[in-house]
């Protein structure tokens, strides 16, 4: 409990990176037919007052022949970035790198390292300030993206929309003070073609264990439908969520991982569009408190998705869904016990285009990420970035990285 005491101290400080080459990798296999890989990180420098804050740092990994290549981008205006991933925003955007910073809390688009559009930028007026996580789909329904944002603190779920005029649009669905939401989702669980959004508010962060009550939303913007709940969490609630067809039945579904209380371990429960609030189905129990990540796709090249849970410190673990001879059972496996972490990042993703799916995890506790790939049943381990003197901070977020963009 000391070591989530001193998280919450680190937190509350919270700041971004700027860390030198790795001091040890591994050669990319293939490294001009592979994409990479963007980290959203928080670090800090020892300050005579305690742990301080680094200026908001995007990380940049990309293969070559000799060893994963390490590249970073400061934003001074901010203080840490949550989330980075690469979008087109179309309407004369274009391409570009979409970030998610804190304190000053700011959602940018990065063409270039020198080329920032700031989208919207805003102070909520609670404790802190900062967007906390971004999704990218057409949920207004007219054929355009939009950047679907949640906030940390002040609770709320905003839209941005590019207008005719080459700017950018702002619309707040939803604002609740003394409310923190970490994670939105977007997807389509009742199959009518229209796109959902779903987040996670819930009471502010505690990390001594006692209860923190949360819930599970959903909004439809296309629809005009605001804020439903869908997932009832009583006296614990999520900080992560995951909305994929896993089942493979073409229609999404939403994975909630419940973190723990005092007396429990996390839990990750599947709603499907009819399942009432309050009866999630349990499709993993972690004998963890913590789980902030959840992540899918076909690792091992059956044709079929599996979820990955990264849990904070029991290590990262594969989850097959049941097929019809199965029953109900998901069927588990431990990646590797000896990953761990705050968040604890990871990312499923074909970077090397060959048709399979590999996994990505940020080890903070190890001070490396890591890439692990799917051989005669078994996960093999690759250590393709080693930070020189560990890792002083947090990985908040992993996104791939498409093969051919460039960023220079």
């Amino acid at each position: 409990m000391k070591n989530l005491v001193l998280i919450g101290l680190l937190i509350a400080a919270i700041s971004l990176m700027s860390i030198g080459c790795p001091t040890e990798t591994k050669p990319a296999a293939n490294s001009t037919d592979q994409g990479g890989l963007l980290l959203a990180l928080a670090t800090f420098t020892d300050g005579p007052d305690g742990p301080k804050p680094e200026p908001a740092t995007l990380a940049i990994l990309t293969p070559s022949p000799i060893q994963w290549k390490y590249t970073s981008v400061q934003d001074p205006e901010s203080n840490v970035l949550h989330k980075a991933m690469v979008c087109d925003l179309g309407d004369g955007h274009g391409e570009g790198i979409l970030t998610a910073g804190g304190t000053a809390a700011a959602i940018k688009l990065w063409s270039s390292p020198t080329e920032v559009t700031t989208l919207w930028q805003a102070d909520f007026g609670g404790k802190f300030s900062r967007m906390r996580d971004v999704e990218v789909a057409d949920v207004s329904g007219d054929g355009r993206p939009n950047v679907v944002v949640a906030t940390h603190d002040q609770g709320v779920v905003a839209v941005i929309q590019p207008n005719s005029d080459g700017g950018f649009d702002v619309e707040e669905l939803d604002r609740e003070v003394d409310t923190i939401v970490h994670e939105v989702e977007v997807g389509d669980l009742d199959a009518d073609g229209t796109i959902e959004i779903y987040a996670t508010p819930s009471q502010p962060n505690r990390l001594d264990g006692t209860d923190q009550a949360g819930f599970v939303v959903r909004y439809v913007p296309a629809q005009g439908e605001g804020r439903t709940v869908v997932a009832d969490l009583g006296d614990r609630h999520a900080k992560e969520i995951l909305v994929e067809d896993l089942d493979g039945d073409g229609t999404d579904e939403l994975y909630v991982a419940v973190e723990a209380v005092s007396y429990g371990y996390a839990e990750i429960l599947r709603f499907d569009a009819t399942t009432a609030p309050d009866a999630g189905v349990r499709v993993a129990t972690l004998e963890d408190k913590l789980c902030r990540c959840l992540t899918a796709g076909d690792l091992d090249g059956d044709g079929r998705k599996e979820l990955v849970a990264t849990t904070h410190k029991s290590g990262a673990w594969l989850y097959r869904p049941p097929t019809s001879e199965d029953g109900d059972e998901w069927s588990s496996e431990l990646i590797d016990a000896n990953s761990s972490g705050f968040e604890h990042a990871s990312i499923v993703a074909d970077l090397d285009g060959d048709g399979i799916s590999e996994l990505y995890v940020a080890n903070d506790d190890g001070g490396e990420v890591n890439r692990y790939t799917w051989k005669d049943g078994a996960a093999v381990k690759e250590t393709i970035y080693v930070y020189p003197e560990g890792m002083t901070g947090f990985t908040w977020n992993i996104m791939p990285m498409p093969k051919g963009f460039v960023f220079e």
